[in-house]
């Protein structure tokens, strides 16, 4: 179904809104966000998201509402993934913790463009050509069975290309400069590693959108919905870092679980016109999926409990 223009203008509205306050509460903290700060943050961005979920559940209907629900699960766990390559770029970088947070705002500012531009592709070519969603299915599939049987692929930067035409074309400084993306030294603009870590972001945010994005058209193809779900999936990326990047070691299963999602949600586009798969069966599916994984992975990586006889020998 269409969706009214001000309905559009005031998501956009309420998300810059929501960004503006976060990111002036962030600099009033003026020290590193704690875990428990970061839990808390997290939960305000889930709730938020679950309160338009309930909009839109009350002013499109039922259906709807459980397709965004969906989605934006969907997208909430894919993003997980983002977080163990941001975690490898901020380390390669040793971009300090207070400037990380700033890197990740303009990141999701980017990331509205760029998914808004993707999602009206992806919508426009699946209304046109039918049989796109079999591709995408076929494409999600793929992805998951390359993720199952390749969890341990590195991202060698050195190599990478975009690293080496943004060192040869841009003006950049050796030193960070705080939280600044441009100094003026000598009279000239230069450009501080900051801006090639956002660089870095931005494009590593687009290479996971390609396999999310057609996920959620495995749920829908109406643009508002897989729009607004990954942007509030997005939106809670920031928080959900600063609270898994010190403990990603320990999400050792995290990958495996994100693959079966991949291939469930693939499996579905493929066999729409012979097996109908109720959205509700497949949101559950997907919660078990991401129940057990990460239970086990806590489970299994659980630190060696202190006993009294240890404490007594030292």
């Amino acid at each position: 179904m269409s969706t009214n223009i001000w309905f559009w203008v005031a998501f956009h509205v309420g998300v810059l809104v929501a960004l503006a306050v976060d990111l002036i509460s962030f600099k009033r903290r003026d020290r590193e966000l704690s875990m428990r700060a970061a839990g808390l943050r997290s939960l305000i961005w889930v709730i938020l998201s679950l309160a338009f979920n309930v909009l839109i559940w009350r002013s499109r209907g039922s259906e709807d509402g459980l397709d965004f629900l969906t989605g934006y699960v969907i997208e909430y766990s894919l993003s997980v993934d983002n977080i163990f390559v941001f975690v490898l770029i901020f380390n390669y970088f040793q971009v300090p913790s207070r400037s990380q947070h700033r890197v990740l705002v303009w990141g999701i500012l980017g990331a509205l463009a760029m998914r808004g531009v993707m999602i009206w592709i992806g919508v426009a070519l699946v209304e046109r050509f039918n049989f796109v969603l079999y591709i995408f299915g076929a494409f999600l599939v793929l992805t998951g069975l390359r993720m199952l049987f390749d969890r341990d692929a590195k991202v060698d930067f050195e190599k990478n290309f975009f690293m080496r035409f943004c060192r040869k074309v841009l003006p950049l400084t050796k030193d960070f400069h705080g939280r600044r993306f441009a100094v003026r030294i000598d009279g000239r603009l230069m450009f501080t590693p900051l801006l090639l870590v956002l660089i870095f972001v931005d494009i590593m945010d687009l290479v996971f959108a390609v396999d999310s994005i057609p996920a959620v058209f495995a749920i829908t193809t109406d643009e508002f919905i897989v729009y607004t779900s990954n942007i509030c999936a997005i939106l809670g990326l920031r928080s959900l870092y600063f609270l898994l990047a010190r403990m990603v070691d320990r999400f050792i299963y995290i990958k495996t679980g994100l693959a079966l999602i991949l291939g469930l949600v693939g499996t579905k586009m493929i066999l729409a016109k012979h097996l109908h798969i109720p959205t509700g069966i497949s949101l559950i599916m997907i919660l078990v999926i991401l129940a057990v994984t990460i239970t086990a992975s806590l489970a299994a990586t659980k630190p060696a409990e202190t006993t009294n006889t240890d404490l007594d020998q030292n």
